[in-house]
């Protein structure tokens, strides 16, 4: 109970410049927060939706087409809610791979807004009801430091196997006459993969190479893995695959 507490001040009202959501928080695991003042007021004032945002969007670039999304997936999901590993119950979700946001809700019910979660790292969601998804600083193949939300694919005595979806947003153009077609706003959406070795304080991206991935490796793990990946016939460009060598090294 005194975690389901701690939760709620975890639930920020966050404000965005450009595509902005706003997510909410759902009933903990062990009983209702709707009755904290804290929570009230996040309910109160929290306002915008994804049609919102499109027409924000439509505002800043003068374009009102768009192709593909900044969601994984458009519409709530329902999955369980963790914090420190504790389940807080059940809730709806989508998560904005643009923003690096995850909105929540109580219920599907379209007049409900939903509400932002609040970056911390102890909070996670089951992306898919399969994988917990939560928020985490990791190191990009060009050496930058991120913060982000990171997928946790695999995780074993060695290693853990993260995927992360980033998405692109490229400004259209409008039509310069008549006789030419504008062209839309786009998202495009990128998987990355990251990894962090047993003892390790980084995360970091993973070449879907063969070859490349090995040269990260020290030794067992380079010569066992190299000699799984021939015999095996892998190519870990393919996550399936890429899972597989990772649950070979786990094991």
């Amino acid at each position: 109970m005194f975690k389901n507490q701690l939760l709620v001040l975890f639930i920020s009202f966050l404000s965005f410049n450009g595509f902005c959501q706003y997510a909410g928080m759902a009933p903990g695991g062990t009983g209702s927060m709707h009755g904290s003042g804290v929570t009230q007021a996040l309910l109160n004032n929290s306002v915008g939706g994804i049609t919102d945002s499109y027409e924000r969007l439509k505002v800043m670039t003068g374009i009102d087409q768009f192709q593909g999304s900044p969601y994984l997936e458009d519409k709530f999901q329902a999955t369980e809610m963790f914090y420190e590993d504790e389940d807080q119950g059940r809730i709806y979700y989508r998560y904005n791979a643009y923003n690096e946001e995850i909105e929540i809700k109580n219920s599907t019910l379209a007049d409900e807004e939903p509400r932002s979660l609040n970056k911390d790292k102890a909070i996670a969601v089951m992306l898919d009801n399969k994988y917990p998804l939560s928020f985490s600083t990791f190191i990009d193949a060009k050496n930058n430091t991120l913060n982000g939300y990171l997928a946790l694919l695999n995780e074993g005595d060695n290693f853990k196997l993260f995927r992360r979806v980033r998405v692109k947003f490229t400004e259209g153009q409008k039509a310069q006459n008549s006789f030419v077609s504008a062209i839309p706003n786009r998202f495009t959406h990128y998987i990355e993969y990251y990894y962090q070795p047993k003892g390790a304080n980084r995360i970091d991206e993973i070449p879907t190479k063969n070859k490349k991935l090995l040269k990260m490796l020290d030794e067992p793990f380079k010569a066992k893995l190299s000699k799984y990946l021939e015999e095996n016939e892998l190519n870990i460009k393919e996550e399936a695959d890429l899972i597989k060598a990772f649950e070979f090294l786990n094991s």
